[in-house]
C-alpha cells in the first residue's frame, strides 16, 4: 500500500471519528438537558482555578452522584452546592458528623485557594464525590457543544466534512478513470468488409 493512499484512509477514518464523537457530544448533552453522564458518572466542566493544579480551569471532571453523603473524610473532594446554589468541588479539610441529627458538616477548601471556605457545607448540600478523572480542556468543547450556536456548528460542521470528503472522493474516482482511459491504446478503425 502507497503512502499517498494509507494517509487517504487515515484522514477518512480521522473525519469520521471527529464526526462520531461530535454527534455523541451533541446527542447525549442534548438528551440529559445540557449534562451529560456516561455510566453512572456526571462530566462537569471545571469553571475556575481553585482546584489547581490537579484540576484546570476547563477540564471536565468525572462525579459520581449518590451514596451516604456523610461517609466522606478529610482529603475527600467532593461536590456540593453553595449558598448561591452553583456547584463547587473542593477538597474535605474537616468532617464532623452528628450522631443525634445524622448529618455531616464538612469544612473545605480550594486546593488552589488561601483559605478555607467560609461556610461549613452540609451533607445534604453534597450532590457527588469527584472520582479522580479529569481531561484537561475537554470542558471548552463541551460548554460550547451545549450552546445554541454550538449545537449549530456542531451539526453543520460535519455535514460539511461529509459532503467535502464525498466530492474530493467523486473527483479522484474520475481523475482514475480519465488515466485509465488515457493509457488505453487507440481502437483500430473499423472497415466494412463486402460479401
Amino acid at each position: 500500500m502507497s503512502v499517498k493512499r494509507l494517509l487517504n484512509h487515515i484522514a477518512s477514518a480521522a473525519m469520521l471519528l471527529v464526526f462520531i464523537v461530535l454527534l455523541a457530544a451533541v446527542i447525549i448533552s442534548k438528551a440529559s438537558g445540557g449534562e451529560p453522564s456516561f455510566f453512572g458518572y456526571q462530566i462537569k466542566t471545571v469553571l475556575s482555578g481553585s482546584m489547581e493544579p490537579g484540576i484546570k480551569t476547563g477540564s471536565i471532571v468525572a462525579l459520581k452522584p449518590g451514596g451516604d453523603m456523610t461517609r466522606f473524610q478529610a482529603g475527600d473532594v467532593i461536590s456540593f452546592l453553595n449558598e448561591e446554589n452553583m456547584l463547587i468541588t473542593h477538597r474535605v479539610l474537616e468532617a464532623d458528623l452528628n450522631s443525634a441529627t445524622g448529618e455531616a458538616q464538612y469544612r473545605t477548601k480550594g486546593d488552589n485557594n488561601d483559605a478555607a471556605d467560609l461556610n461549613p457545607v452540609s451533607s445534604a448540600n453534597v450532590t457527588a464525590e469527584y472520582t479522580g478523572i479529569t481531561v484537561p480542556y475537554v470542558g471548552y468543547v463541551l460548554n460550547f457543544a451545549v450552546s445554541k450556536a454550538g449545537s449549530v456548528v456542531l451539526m453543520i460542521v460535519p455535514g460539511l466534512l461529509l459532503l467535502l470528503y464525498a466530492l474530493y472522493s467523486s473527483w479522484k474516482a474520475l481523475a482514475a478513470l480519465e488515466r485509465k482511459n488515457a493509457a488505453l491504446p487507440p481502437a483500430p478503425p473499423v472497415t466494412e468488409t463486402q460479401q
